[in-house]
C-alpha cells in the first residue's frame, strides 16, 4: 500500500472544518434527508430561543433552549465533517495530480529532425517530442526511441523508477512523470484534456458522487424509519395532553434527533467515499463507487496464470532434442525464430542459445517474422530457405499434420515432462520437422496460496485461466491453491467462462491488459485493468490498477467486502442504538406523570431534561467516535463470512444496544450538576 496517511494532515482537517459550516445551507443538506430533519429541528429551536411563547406557554429556559441549539448544531457539523473530510482525501490527491502537469514544456521534433519547444498543452496526437534526463514528460505516449528510467511516483505512488523502452511491454508512458536518466523519443498519444493524468484527476476528485444502488436502498430505509419516528414522536404531544404531561416542543425536537438513525445517517457518504478512497490508497482507480462495491459481491474470481498466478516472465531453461544429434539444430532454430521476439520468454530463449552454441549465431536474419498471437499460438521467421518456428504444443502439432510431416514418438513425453514439472514446453520445428521443446520455467509469485485460503474462506472460488495444456495448468492450479482451472483457453474462452458464471447467478470479477482481453472486462462485473495495458482494456474496464499489478484483485474485491460489511455493521449499531435510546430516555420523561413507568427507568437518570441533553451529547459525540470506522473499515482479515456475520452482530449489533445505555448515564452523571 502506498502512503497511506499522504493526505491525512492539519491542512486537510481545517479545509474539512471549514466545508462541515458550508454544508450547512439546506440546499447541500437535503441531499441527506436525516440530517436535513436534524437541521430542521436545530431552526425550530433558534426560532424558540427568539420567541419562547411561539408555540405555547414554554416551560423551558432560554440557557436550556440555547444548550439544545447548540448539541444539535454540533450533531450536524460532525456529520457534515465525517462527509467533507473524506472527500478532502480525494481532492487532496487530486491536487498532488494537478501539480504533476502543470507549467508543463515540450520539445517538439520538427519533421527536419530540428527541436522546437512549445507548450505541452499545444502537442497534438502523432508528434514526436524527446524527453531528456531531469525533464516531465509532457504528455501520454509511445517511446519510439532511446532507454530510460521513469520516476512515476507522482502517478503511482511507486518510489522506485521503471525502465521504458521502445517495442515490448514497457515502451507505454503517462505525461507527469519524470526521466531520471538519459533520453526517450517519444510518440505522443494524447492531447490535452483527454491524457490519462486528466482522467485520473477527473475520477478522483467528482465533486457529484453517484450513490450506488445500495446506498440508495439503506438511504431509502434510513429515510422511511426517520418518518415513522417523527410520526411516532408527533403522536405523542397528544397522548402527553390527555395525561396532562407537560412535553415542551423543544423537548420533543430533542427526542426526535435521538430516536431518527442519525448516526449512520451522518456517516454513510464518508463510508461510501471513503471506500473509493481506501481503493485509490492501493493505486486502483475506480470509475465509479457502484464497481467498488460491486467488489463486495464478487464470489468468483478469474485470474489468468500469467502474470497473476505466476511472475510471467517465463525464462528459458533448457533445449530438450528429440534426440541428441539434433540438439545444436535445435539450438539454432530456437534462436532464429525468437531472434525478433521482443517478449520477455523470446529474449530468454536468445540469451540461452547464445550461452549454450559455442558458434557464433547470425545478428540479423533477413526474413518475414511472423509474431505470436492468441489464434496462432506461434511465432517464428521465414526466409527464402527454411521456415521456422515454435509455440505452444497442440498448435505445432496440428501445424505439422496438415502439412503431412512426421510427429516423433517420443516429442508428447518431453512435453509432459516440462508440463509435470509445472513448465510450458515450446516446441521448434524447422521446414515442418520437429527438432525438440524449449523448457520454459515458471515461478508462482510467493504468499498467493495463503490469499487464497482466505478468499476461499470469505466464500470466493478462484478459476486460473491459461492458454497451457492441462497438464501445466493442473501443476500449476494445484501448486498455487486454486480451485480449479481452465486450460488452453484463448480469450473468446473467457468470455465463456465469465457468462457461464453469470448465468449460475455469480459475480464474476477478471484482470486483462491486452485488447483480446477488453471484451471480457467489459462483460466481467468486475474488470480490472493494468495502467501498463491498452487503452481499449482500460477503457471496458471498471478499475485501472497503476501499478499494473493484477494480483491486486484479490486487495480490490477485500476492499469491496470491507466496505459493504463496514456499512452494514454501521448500520446494525444506529439502528441498535435507537431502540437502546427509545428506552432509556422515554421513561425518563414519563414518569413523573406515569409512576408506573418509574420501573422501566433503569438508567436512574436524574431528570427528563438531564436524560434529553445527555441524550443529544451522546448522539453527536458517538458519530465522531465512529469516523475512524467509517474511515478504515472493520476488520474482515483471515475470517470466514459466517465468523464475520457473528463478530459484527456481537461488537455492533450488542455492542450498539449496551454503549447507549453507559453512555448516556456517564453522561447523565456529570450534566445533573448543570442542568
Amino acid at each position: 500500500m502506498h502512503h497511506v496517511n499522504k493526505y491525512f494532515n492539519q491542512t486537510m482537517v481545517i479545509e474539512a472544518l471549514k466545508m462541515s459550516f458550508y454544508k450547512l445551507n439546506p440546499k447541500q443538506l437535503i441531499k441527506n434527508p436525516i440530517m436535513f430533519v436534524v437541521e430542521v429541528g436545530m431552526i425550530l429551536t433558534l426560532i424558540l430561543i427568539c420567541f419562547p411563547d411561539i408555540f405555547g406557554t414554554s416551560y423551558l429556559s432560554r440557557g436550556y433552549l440555547i444548550t439544545i441549539f447548540i448539541i444539535l448544531l454540533i450533531t450536524i457539523l460532525f456529520a457534515n465533517f465525517s462527509e467533507a473530510f473524506a472527500e478532502g482525501r480525494g481532492k487532496a490527491q487530486a491536487d498532488s495530480l494537478r501539480q504533476a502537469q502543470s507549467n508543463l514544456t515540450a520539445r517538439l521534433i520538427e519533421e527536419n529532425g530540428a527541436y522546437r519547444i512549445v507548450n505541452a498543452t499545444e502537442l497534438k496526437a502523432g508528434q514526436n517530442i524527446r524527453v531528456e534526463n531531469g525533464e516531465t514528460i509532457p504528455a501520454d505516449g509511445v517511446v519510439i526511441n532511446g532507454l530510460a528510467t521513469v520516476d512515476e511516483s507522482a502517478i503511482t505512488g511507486e518510489s522506485a523508477p521503471v525502465i521504458k523502452e521502445s517495442g515490448g511491454d514497457f515502451d507505454g508512458v503517462i505525461g507527469g512523470t519524470l526521466v531520471t536518466s538519459d533520453w526517450l523519443e517519444i510518440r505522443v498519444e494524447s492531447e490535452a484534456g483527454t491524457s490519462f493524468l486528466d482522467k485520473m484527476i477527473a475520477l478522483v476528485e467528482g465533486a457529484e458522487r453517484n450513490k450506488t444502488p445500495n446506498e440508495i436502498a439503506l438511504f431509502t430505509l434510513l429515510t422511511t424509519l426517520t418518518i415513522i419516528f417523527l410520526v411516532v414522536i408527533e403522536t405523542l404531544y397528544p397522548i402527553a395532553s390527555y395525561l396532562h404531561l407537560i412535553l415542551p416542543i423543544a423537548m420533543l425536537i430533542a427526542l426526535t434527533v435521538c430516536l431518527i438513525p442519525t448516526t449512520i445517517g451522518g456517516l454513510l457518504s464518508a463510508i461510501g467515499i471513503a471506500g473509493m478512497d481506501r481503493v485509490t490508497q492501493f493505486n486502483v482507480l475506480a470509475k465509479s463507487g457502484r464497481a467498488v462495491e460491486a467488489c463486495g459481491d464478487v464470489d468468483v474470481m478469474i485470474l489468468d496464470k500469467t502474470g497473476t498466478i505466476t511472475y510471467g516472465n517465463r525464462i528459458a531453461s533448457e533445449f530438450l532434442p528429440v534426440n541428441q544429434q539434433m540438439l545444436e539444430k535445435l539450438i539454432v532454430a530456437a534462436y532464429m525464430s525468437s531472434i525478433y521476439d521482443d517478449t520477455p520468454e523470446g529474449k530468454s530463449i536468445v540469451r540461452l542459445a547464445k550461452q549454450m552454441y559455442i558458434n557464433e549465431l547470425p545478428k540479423d536474419i533477413d526474413g518475414t517474422y511472423k509474431p505470436f498471437t492468441a489464434e496462432t499460438r506461434m511465432s517464428g521467421i521465414i526466409t527464402n530457405e527454411i521456415s521456422v518456428f515454435k509455440g505452444a504444443p497442440n498448435s505445432m502439432i496440428n501445424l505439422v499434420k496438415q502439412q503431412q510431416g512426421n510427429i516423433p514418438l517420443n516429442i508428447e513425453s518431453l512435453c509432459m515432462d516440462v508440463s509435470s514439472k509445472g513448465g510450458t514446453p515450446l516446441i521448434v520445428i524447422e521446414n515442418n520437422v520437429m527438432l525438440g521443446v524449449i523448457y520454459l520455467k515458471d515461478v508462482i509469485k510467493d504468499g498467493l496460496v495463503e490469499r487464497f485460503t482466505e478468499l476461499r474462506k470469505m466464500g470466493i472460488e478462484t478459476v486460473m485461466c491459461t492458454g497451457d495444456n492441462a497438464l501445466t495448468a493442473a501443476t500449476i492450479a494445484k501448486e498455487a491453491g486454486v480451485d480449479r482451472f481452465v486450460a488452453e483457453c484463448k480469450p473468446e474462452d473467457k468470455i465463456k467462462v465469465i457468462k457461464d458464471e453469470q448465468a449460475k447467478g455469480h459475480i464474476v470479477a477478471m484482470t486483462g491488459d491486452g485488447t483480446n482481453d477488453a471484451p471480457a472486462l467489459a462483460q466481467a462485473n468486475i474488470g480490472l485493468a493494468m495502467n501498463s495495458g491498452t487503452i481499449s482494456a482500460k477503457e471496458a474496464a471498471n478499475l485501472i490498477d497503476l501499478d499494473s499489478n493484477p494480483t491486486k484483485l484479490i486487495e480490490v474485491v477485500k476492499i469491496g467486502k470491507q466496505l459493504l460489511m463496514t456499512r452494514g455493521a454501521l448500520t446494525t449499531f444506529s439502528l441498535a442504538n435507537d431502540v437502546a435510546k427509545y428506552f432509556a430516555i422515554l421513561p425518563a420523561l414519563m414518569m413523573s406523570t406515569i409512576p408506573e413507568m418509574t420501573s422501566l427507568n433503569i438508567m436512574h437518570l436524574s431528570s427528563p431534561k438531564s436524560a434529553i441533553i445527555s441524550a443529544l451529547i451522546f448522539n453527536a459525540l458517538i458519530i465522531v467516535a465512529l469516523i475512524p470506522i467509517a474511515m478504515k473499515g472493520v476488520k474482515v482479515k483471515g475470517y470466514s463470512i459466517d465468523r464475520i456475520f457473528i463478530n459484527n452482530m456481537l461488537i455492533y449489533g450488542l455492542g450498539g444496544l449496551i454503549v447507549p445505555f453507559l453512555g448516556i448515564k456517564l453522561i447523565d452523571m456529570i450534566v445533573q450538576f448543570f442542568v
